[in-house]
This record gives structure tokens, sequence and C-alpha cells, in this order.
């Protein structure tokens, strides 16, 4: 009998375990990004995440945990990003957008870019932080979209982001064109016009992003710099994330799981000892004083005794 009640105990541990891991999914946005109305159709290097105007395009973006994301976390563990939407206004009456693209995700403690002696604004250094979240070939199919908004969907699913309390989210994405551009504003993001200075912008017909990192301006967003912006608007943002809850605490005593403890747990764990127990027997809160010895006639006793003395 002892042996069986072990055994019991044993699976009932591994149902809680199971309950606690759980994955669940979850979704927010940054800016009202369902009901988008507003988008940038001004410089095109004042863009983010991208545009489709030149060859090589790069922006980073900072999205702040404090007051982006704290109230959606809370209370859930074990955060990942396994996606980033952004939606594009498209009137593009000219090609289909094929490129290359890489988006690198990293946490910093700063929730501003720093600058340099100069008052010149730096760029995190995503390219020395590890491989990239997610690269590959992307292709925009511009003309069959036209007069719609057009949703670009960066996919992580494959090695979601593990998100750390407290820290600041820092996205960098950078397109190269593998063929023709568009020669004209045809396309802009939808774009948060409350949120500013968040976002910076490299822009380039012959050299990329990556050519820049290698130079001696990086991390350094200079005049010399063919194309950038250094204060531009946050793209309307959403994100899709998976997090597990943490498991239910037991509270000791409280055998037959109501939330309460009463006299009916005792009945509860006699009935348990007899063979009998309710459908919803806690056997850790029935394990009322703590003994490795399992749910026992003492712990009868012991929930007898807080009863009455309203101590353990």
């Amino acid at each position: 009998m002892k042996k069986l009640f072990f055994i019991i105990a044993a699976m009932a541990m591994c149902c809680v375990g199971a309950q606690a891991q759980t994955v669940k999914t979850g979704a927010f946005e940054v800016g009202n990004y369902s009901g988008a109305s507003e988008f940038y159709n001004g410089s095109y290097f004042d863009m983010a995440p991208t545009n489709f105007y030149l060859d090589h395009f790069a922006s980073q973006m900072i999205y702040l945990y404090f007051s982006d994301f704290v109230s959606e976390f809370a209370g859930k563990q074990n955060v990942k990003i396994t996606a980033i939407y952004y939606k594009f206004n498209d009137q593009s009456v000219y090609t289909d957008i094929l490129a290359d693209y890489s988006f690198y995700l990293q946490e910093v403690d700063v929730n501003e870019f720093q600058k340099d002696a100069d008052g010149y604004k730096l760029y995190f250094d995503c390219i020395n932080s590890g491989d990239p979240a997610v690269s590959g070939a992307f292709v925009y199919e511009a003309f069959t979209a036209y007069g719609e908004d057009v949703e670009i969907k960066v996919d992580l699913s494959d090695a979601p982001f593990a998100i750390t309390p407290g820290k600041n989210l820092v996205v960098t994405a950078i397109y190269d064109l593998t063929g023709e551009c568009m020669s004209s504003s045809d396309d802009a993001p939808f774009y948060t016009s409350d949120i500013r200075d968040r976002v910076m912008t490299y822009s380039d017909n012959n050299d990329s992003f990556f050519d820049y990192a290698n130079s001696s301006d990086y991390p350094r967003c200079s005049v010399g710099l063919s194309g950038g912006g250094t204060s531009v608007y946050l793209p309307v943002t959403r994100f899709e994330y998976t997090y597990t809850e943490p498991a239910p605490v037991s509270l000791r005593g409280d055998a037959n799981g109501d939330g309460t403890v009463t006299i009916s747990d005792v009945s509860a764990i006699i009935d348990y000892l007899l063979g009998t127990a309710p459908e919803n027997f806690d056997l850790e809160a029935a394990n009322c004083n703590l003994s490795e010895d399992g749910v026992t006639i003492a712990d009868v006793s012991a929930l007898v005794d807080y009863l009455l003395y309203k101590t353990w």
C-alpha cells in the first residue's frame, strides 16, 4: 500500500509539473497596430523598419520594457518573442521587391541612443553581438498588393528570443535589395506619431550596413554617412510571444482544494486514507505536517491542531 501511495504521489507531481510548463501564446502592440491610420510619407531615410527605394537600408529600433512591455508580461514567465509584424501602406505600381534581410535582437540597460564626445548618436553594436535572430530571402509582392495595407512578418519561431524582465529590447532590421528598387515613395510604414527618437536609420545605394559596420565610422552615426535619419518615428509594431505561468501553490491543509482550510479537509484526508479520496484531493496540501512519509493519520492530527490553535 505504501509503495502504491508513492507511485500515485509521483504521478500527481508529474501532472503538476506538466501544468506548470504548459506553453501559452500572447500578443501585444506598440502603437495602434490593428487600427493604424497614419503612415509616414516624408524623407525616405526617415522610415522604419525599411524603405524600398535604395539598395541598402537598415534601422535600429528601441522598444522600452517598462513603458511598452511591463503590464503585458506581468505574472508571466519564460517570455519568448516568436514573431514581429510591421505594416505598410502600398501604393506601388512598379515591381515586386526582392531582398536579403537580417534581424538582430539584443537587450540593453539604457533606453536611448548614446552619443560620442562630438554629439553624434551611436548605434548599438549589433553586428558583433552574435548571429542574427533570423535572416533569409524576402519577397514583397508590391504590384499585386496595390492599394492595400501590407503586413510584413519577421518569423522567429525557429529560434524564439527570450525577454529578460527589466531590460530594453533593440531590434536591428537590415535589408539589401537583390532586385529592382522602387523609384518613388510608393510604400510607407505606419508609424506612432507620439514615439520619436527611438529609431536610427542607415541608407546607401553602394555600401551595405555590414560594410559600414566594418568601417571606422561604426557605430558613430556621422555626417559621413550617405543617408540616414537620427530622429525617426517608431513604426507601429505587433509582437507575438510564448510564455508559461507559475505553478499554483497549494494551500497547506486545503486537502479538498476548495481554497479554504476547514473541518471538511479533515474529512477529506480521512476519506483518502480509507481509499475514497474526493475528486479534487490535493496530496501536497494534505501533507499537513510536511513529513517525508506522505499523507498519514499524523496529518489528521496536525490539521485538527491547526483548526484549534491557528498555528502549524
